[in-house]
Parts: structure tokens; sequence; C-alpha cells
């Protein structure tokens, strides 16, 4: 993102000069308090909204005429938004089938995809007979089956209980680390923050930009052990700081 600017017709300004340079493999978190943009600025890159100003640059020969990498973006949004008549494989189907997959081409791809979220045996379920952990599942595998090479996680975890989302966020970097795809994750959680990132990008309130930029380092294995060591404790109250200060500085609300 090279000095990203957006404003609302409604004279909003959302986010101001945002600038962000995201490298192939990470694990980003955009983090900040409520109204700061976060989701905004995803939907920018995701091409879900235009900046006012400002640019996107991609790395690749392969544009299309949204000026998008072809193909190229996953995105997991708040909400599961799965079709109801559909069931777990036709709603993960979907994205193949607009590229022109024969739902029988598809298929081996389809459940591959479901079995790396756990929901090989739920194909032929529909989604009011599945929880709301396995339904972010459905939208996870859906965003997955392309083999894309960024996904965006638009705080996906939100709505659900503290053990499905632990449980959820462990799933999330198993697939991270074994799908190589680069991720960035928009939550307003300091811990999962902590837990899930290599990187956390802090962002500042009305209008939006990055406040600070926080590496993390670390040859831990993200676990349960983890969530109790003194080295997440440590990471933890650095971001917690942080997260103050950009409140602060930009005036905006937790």
């Amino acid at each position: 993102m090279r000095n990203v600017n957006k404003i609302f017709s409604n004279g909003t300004l959302a986010l101001k000069d945002m600038s962000l340079d995201v490298f192939r493999g990470e694990f980003i978190s955009l983090l900040g308090p409520s109204g700061c943009g976060k989701s905004t600025a995803l939907r920018i890159i995701a091409g879900l909204g235009g900046a006012s100003s400002g640019q996107i640059d991609w790395p690749s020969s392969k544009i299309n005429s949204r000026g998008l990498p072809e193909g190229d973006i996953g995105f997991v949004f708040q909400e599961p938004t799965l079709m109801p008549w559909q069931t777990v494989f036709g709603n993960v189907y979907l994205p193949l089938r607009l590229k022109g997959v024969s739902k029988a081409a598809a298929r081996p791809q389809i459940m591959e995809t479901l079995a790396s979220v756990g929901l090989a045996d739920f194909e032929k379920s529909y989604p009011r007979e599945l929880s709301g952990g396995m339904k972010m599942r459905v939208s996870i595998a859906r965003a997955l089956v392309t083999k894309p090479t960024l996904l965006l996680m638009d705080e996906p975890f939100a709505a659900l209980d503290e053990i499905t989302r632990q449980k959820l966020n462990d799933d999330v970097l198993r697939l991270w680390k074994q799908s190589g795809v680069t991720v960035i994750f928009v939550t307003h959680s300091v811990f999962e923050s902590a837990y899930l990132s290599n990187r956390i990008v802090v962002m500042k309130a009305r209008p939006g930009q990055v406040y600070a930029d926080v590496p993390l380092h670390t040859s831990a294995e993200r676990n349960a052990d983890y969530r109790t060591s003194e080295e997440y404790r440590a990471t933890t109250h650095q971001v917690s700081r942080a997260l103050q200060e950009a409140i602060h500085i930009g005036g905006g609300d937790h």
C-alpha cells in the first residue's frame, strides 16, 4: 500500500497516507481500535473497494482489469456468508464453479481442502446443521480451495466462544504453515494477534494509518504451552502498550 487515502461519500476520512509492505509468507495482524480502518484497508487490498488516492502495488505481471492478481486472493469475512441452500461441498465449490471448473474435476481439490479444515465427513451437510465454528471452517475452506497466495481474514473469529476461537487459531496457523500462503488478519484482540502473527501492524484511529510495526521473532511452537509462556506474556504487554498509545494519539475508542 502506497500512501492510500480513503474518503467515504459522507465525507468520513477512513484512511490517511496508509503505507504498508507485505512480504511473501508473512502472517500479519492488523490490530487497532474499533473504527480505525482495519477492515477498510483489507477490502481495498481485496479490490472490494477502491482507494480515494494512493495505490496498491502488486509484484505480478498477471494483473486483471481491476488491477488485481488473477485468482490470487482468498477472503474470509466476519460472518461465514454461506449459501443456506447449498451443502458444505456446494459452498466450497462456488469459487471453482465461477472459474468454470466442473464439479467432477473440482471434487478432489474440494475434498482435500475440506479434510484440511476437519470437515471431510460433512460434505453433504447444510449450514443450518453446523455450529458457528464449523460454519467458519467452511468459509475458510472456500477461501483456500483456489490455492491463493494471499489470504485476507476480517475478524473471522470475533463472534465465537473462547475455546472454539483458540482451536480455530491453531487450525489457521497449521494451514498457514502447510500452504505457505501469505495472511493478513484483522483483529482487535491483542492476545489473538500475539499468538498468530510473525508481525503485528498497530493502527491508530480517525483517520487510520500505521502507528507501529512490531515484528515477532520466536522459535517456540505456538500451542497451549506458548499461551502461558513468559515470552507470550511479554509480547502481549508490548503490543498492548503500542495499542494504548495508538488509541491515545488517534483519539479512538477501544
